[in-house]
């Protein structure tokens, strides 16, 4: 059963089409983008409307991208001070600075980070460094060389001051004696990410490493078809280890008209290890002094204040083996969406899903986004919404570059009389996006 819901899920994929993951959120080559809006932040005990202006460019290799964050106090009448009072709050304006694009021979970033990925993403995958503190932003850097025999990836979080740093360093053996296809691609790596002090007391010995070994294999590689085999292990320093191998590929299409990237892969986790540590929630989690939710001796799920690091949550983590798939593209621009996937062996209800669709494009003046998670499924029965949450968003176009949007936000759980209940949100908000030419 389980298998049939797996081909259910990813047919689903390959109909609806989506965002390429291979890819970064940044304009191509000769093209730029304006993206912005109005809202409202609550800090601390004040209200504020905000406003923001993020406009990128990307000129040849080149791609920068602004942000324009204002906060005006409502009760105050002005502009949060807070944001202002330093030289290093201008310098923040300039969101980042890169030339290239991963997997090119020479990648590099500074500033803010979208979905850094290190390797093949086993260690580190869509970790962003932005959004944990309003005003504790950071400025990072990322740089990658290619040399062809040998190469490596690098990156740390905040310049301002040593916390997350990490790199991986491979090389191709063949290509020192032979020039045979497709063996000369063949490649060893090995990685290491640290986190130096997760909470940021400096009295405190909290760092959290792991490190890692990978090979892949790329088996075809051109300007329309990319797929290869993978391996990697993981080791967090002190707890556990794990491993993985797969297959990844990429149907980059003609012409820009459709583009397919998927991912699929074994796990064999250990006692005390967690895929993908450095995740896109890393910030969030590496630290919280209210503490976690972590298991009872019943097994129910209980918040524990002694708990307050992401490391200590390894402790909770017991071996598995289970399966990890991704899946996206897009088709003319038109429709775009991706998914992941994942469950465990022998373990009921384990599958945990994530969707996200958007439709920018397609029916005029009317823009449409919508995302979709559920845990707890095992077959395809369990695909209802019990234990989700779906968000959907419309929008509409006043002009071609401002958008009047509402969202609806819709929690679903069961209570304990077994009734479907639910909670709904509303979030209505101003923004736009305009995309120009750029010459070269």
């Amino acid at each position: 059963m389980r298998q049939s819901l797996v081909w259910v899920i990813l047919l689903v994929f390959v109909l609806a089409g989506g965002t390429s993951l291979a890819q970064e959120l940044s304009p191509q080559e000769g093209n730029g983008v304006v993206a912005g809006g109005m809202g409202y932040a609550r800090i601390g005990d004040e209200d504020f409307i905000s406003f923001t202006i993020r406009p990128e460019i990307a000129i040849g290799k080149i791609g920068i991208g602004l942000s324009l964050d204002l906060l005006y106090n409502v009760e105050k009448q002005e502009v949060r001070a807070e944001d202002w009072d330093e030289s290093y709050d201008y310098f923040r304006i300039l969101r980042y600075i890169r030339y290239g694009h991963k997997k090119d021979p020479v990648y590099a970033r500074i500033g803010a980070f979208d979905r850094a990925r290190i390797g093949h993403g086993f260690l580190m995958n869509y970790y962003t460094n932005e959004d944990a503190n309003y005003d504790k932003r950071k400025i990072g850097l990322a740089l990658d060389l290619d040399f062809g025999k040998f190469g490596f990836e690098s990156i740390t979080s905040n310049l301002g001051r040593l916390e997350i740093v990490g790199g991986r360093v491979y090389t191709r053996p063949v290509q020192y004696f032979s020039d045979l296809p497709i063996v000369k691609n063949l490649a060893f790596g090995a990685s290491y990410i640290t986190d130096v002090d997760p909470d940021e007391f400096s009295d405190t010995d909290d760092a959290v490493s792991a490190f890692g070994l990978d090979s892949e294999l790329p088996l075809i590689n051109n300007a329309l078809i990319y797929t290869g085999l993978y391996y990697d292990y993981g080791k967090i320093v002190d707890y556990g280890s794990g491993q993985a191998f797969g297959i990844e590929a990429e149907l980059k299409g003609i012409a820009g008209l459709f583009n397919f990237f998927t991912k699929f892969e074994r796990r064999l986790l250990g006692d005390k290890f967690l895929p993908t540590f450095f995740g896109p929630y890393y910030e969030v989690d590496r630290y919280n002094r209210n503490g976690f939710a972590v298991p009872d001796s019943n097994g129910v799920m209980a918040l524990d204040t002694t708990v307050t690091h992401k490391a200590q949550l390894l402790g909770y983590q017991k071996e598995s083996k289970g399966w990890y798939g991704e899946l996206g593209g897009h088709v003319l621009g038109a429709l775009q969406i991706v998914g992941t996937y994942q469950w465990l062996d022998d373990v009921k209800h384990s599958g945990l899903l994530h969707v996200q669709a958007e439709i920018p494009d397609a029916v005029p003046k009317i823009a449409f986004h919508a995302t979709y998670d559920k845990d707890g499924i095992e077959t395809v029965k369990d695909l209802t919404v019990v234990n989700s949450v779906a968000r959907v968003g419309i929008g509409y176009k006043i002009n071609p570059w401002m958008l009047l949007n509402m969202e609806y936000i819709y929690t679903f759980y069961e209570d304990d009389n077994g009734a479907i209940k639910s909670q709904k949100r509303i979030r209505p908000g101003i923004s736009f996006v305009y995309n120009f030419p750029v010459g070269n």
